[in-house]
């Protein structure tokens, strides 16, 4: 049972008795108030008992099952009236604060058998499930005195995404992707690509891409003893020399490892580190599917928090995002000794192993330093860390004493990466560190520039 602000004005009402009477007629003006109390709560009573019952509403939800995050959706709660009485009042819904619920608080009017809806607008700002276990009904009587009270179950869930903001320099890089994969008029030759197509041969071609047999068989005995001067004659012989085309090679592996420990935690211009990687990895990801390479997704600390293995295409992102949905940073440090054969669980073949993490202090590091000699030795490794823009900025400040001391730190800080990076970069393994927003963009380009040497 709920108390409305009309039933405490009806039972101030009451004291315009003494108001009025003063002092003079202090039983008179009790007695008044007395009545006037027990027609208050006569009414309240009787208004109670017609108001009709919460729990004779049945409810439904039509909620989207995904939404990205920093998007809107609209939740929809369906109400129906099972019971014999009109239901006038009031409903809560119970969403919880970080799925951002435009109002949590809406008015009903139910007659017998009819069915509402209510639509309820979510703006998450917050990765993962945000959930909703019930609403609150409060059932107005006629006179709006008191209302009847109960909380129904109304179970459902939203699953927030990753919103994937790098997904807009996604083009650009597969322009030059088709570009270095000969779906456009530049065809280049590099060791550890796939012989593609043959065309004539053009003023300025690599010699070594000349296919004699082919230019034989369309030449016939003109070649003569051209195979012994191959430089001298390409120019004379251009009509009839056929040369190779190459693209880079497909069905490579692309295993991309996130680290989700404490370090994951931290933020750097206002994201945490694992928000960042997320989008680096889906940037990485889509890029080489759509290359035609193979890519394998693990999030791991101490257990693997997220694994996606064997999907492609569409499939490939959908499962990504909806595996790091639901992962948060452990705060627990990263066991590097595990990753090897992580990654050998994955393949055993050569592949491109791309580990994100954060490069901080050489004794911090050491743990990922140990492992990667035995990584790069099989694979080709590239180590991606996010830095933080404020503390490159910092070191410009130097105008009062605390800027001096803050500047001396970051510089400190900004030698501690590079040291890590040159001791990455000797034990085989390749480094690409950026501010989150060019992150995604840095590897992409580092897994292009890979490509195009033939390296995977």
């Amino acid at each position: 049972m709920a108390i409305t602000p009309r039933f405490v004005l009806l039972l101030a009402i009451g004291a315009v008795p003494i108001v009025l009477l003063g002092g003079e007629s202090l039983g008179a003006a009790a007695t008044v108030l007395g009545v006037w109390l027990l027609f208050a709560l006569a009414l309240l009573i009787v208004d109670l008992l017609l108001a009709a019952s919460p729990r004779q509403l049945a409810t439904e939800r039509v909620i989207p099952a995904r939404v990205r995050l920093g998007e809107s959706v609209d939740a929809r709660l369906f109400l129906t009236n099972t019971g014999k009485g009109a239901l006038r009042g009031v409903v809560r819904d119970a969403w919880q604060p970080s799925a951002g619920p435009a109002s949590n608080r809406a008015a009903v009017a139910l007659p017998p058998g009819e069915r509402r809806a209510l639509s309820t607008v979510l703006t998450p700002f917050r990765r993962g499930e945000r959930r909703v276990e019930q609403i609150t009904v409060r059932s107005l009587g006629p006179l709006g005195l008191a209302a009847r009270q109960a909380t129904l179950r109304a179970p459902g869930r939203v699953r927030v995404l990753p919103p994937f903001n790098a997904r807009k320099h996604l083009p650009s890089r597969l322009a030059r992707l088709r570009e270095l994969d000969g779906r456009t008029a530049v065809m280049v030759r590099g060791q550890g690509t796939e012989f593609d197509s043959l065309r004539e041969y053009v003023r300025g071609d690599d010699v070594r891409s000349i296919d004699w047999r082919a230019t034989a068989r369309r030449s016939g005995p003109l070649l003569g003893a051209g195979v012994q001067h191959a430089t001298a004659t390409a120019a004379t012989m251009a009509p009839n020399l056929m040369v190779r085309t190459w693209r880079p090679e497909r069905d490579r592996r692309v295993v991309i490892v996130l680290d989700s420990g404490r370090t994951s935690a931290a933020r750097v211009a206002d994201e945490p580190r694992l928000d960042t990687a997320f989008e680096g990895a889906l940037l990485l990801a889509a890029l080489a599917s759509h290359a035609g390479d193979r890519v394998d997704f693990l999030a791991y600390d101490r257990l693997v928090r997220g694994r996606v293995q064997g999907a492609s295409g569409a499939e490939l992102l959908s499962r990504m995002v909806d595996s790091m949905a639901l992962i948060e940073p452990e705060l627990i440090e990263m066991d590097w000794n595990a990753v090897p054969s992580l990654v050998r669980g994955v393949t055993s073949r050569h592949a491109l192993v791309v580990l994100l993490t954060a490069i901080e202090a050489p004794g911090a590091a050491s743990g990922l330093l140990s492992v990667l000699p035995q990584l790069s030795k099989r694979h080709t490794v590239i180590v991606a860390s996010v830095t933080d823009p404020a503390v490159l900025a910092a070191t410009a400040e130097r105008g009062r004493r605390s800027e001096i001391y803050r500047a001396a730190a970051a510089e400190r800080a900004l030698l501690d990466v590079a040291r890590v990076s040159a001791a990455i970069r000797q034990s085989g393994a390749e480094v690409v560190t950026a501010a989150p927003a060019d992150l995604p963009p840095a590897l992409a380009d580092r897994y292009i520039a890979l490509k195009a040497a033939g390296r995977l």
